[in-house]
């Protein structure tokens, strides 16, 4: 092994070391799951892919390079990839599911939310499928657009542009339906 390799190979496994897994499962576990449930909509697969996705970083956890990413956007990377994984497999689009927290509201309200939950996964739904997986990384994951852009491979200024023109056709749905 050369000077450089070993070098690199030095640089590449300190940062290895230096991931706190503990952290790692406390912090990022509810972003990942929330991603998914958000992307998918499905709880279950939601928890399937979010331990998946822990499994693959510990496994291949020797390919992070903190040198090329921060390590959530690392995570989300893979993340991204297994939702595209996972829909391949079963060749279906699914909608985003739009869960929120439910507090002790009256019934119609819960109903006229459940309504508008309902008709904004209908409209995400018919959003491109770049547009969805950016509100999903954006919302779902909590992910800044700079993640946002290292993860889709774009820059930080179209991501900014396509989630705010996509949350504007959004808007003008929405409103248009009242």
């Amino acid at each position: 092994m050369t000077v450089q390799n070993e070098a690199i190979g030095k640089t590449m496994t300190a940062s290895v070391e230096d991931i706190n897994w503990d952290s790692v499962v406390k912090d990022e576990l509810p972003r990942l799951y929330n991603y998914f449930r958000y992307r998918l909509g499905d709880e279950s697969v939601a928890e399937e892919l979010t331990s998946t996705v822990l499994e693959k970083a510990w496994t291949k956890r020797h390919r992070y390079r903190k040198d090329r990413a921060t390590f959530s956007t690392w995570l989300f990377a893979i993340a991204r990839n297994e939702v595209i994984t996972y829909l391949r497999k079963r060749r279906i689009t699914l909608p985003i599911s739009m869960a929120e927290e439910v507090t002790s509201e009256t019934t119609e309200k819960m109903a006229e939310q459940s309504q508008d939950l309902s008709y904004l996964s209908h409209l995400l739904a018919d959003l491109p499928e770049r547009e969805r997986e950016i509100i999903s990384l954006k919302f779902g994951a909590d992910l800044n657009n700079r993640e946002i852009s290292t993860v889709m491979k774009l820059s930080e200024s179209n991501v900014g542009t396509i989630l705010s023109r996509a949350l504007q056709k959004l808007l003008e749905q929405m409103e248009g339906a009242k």
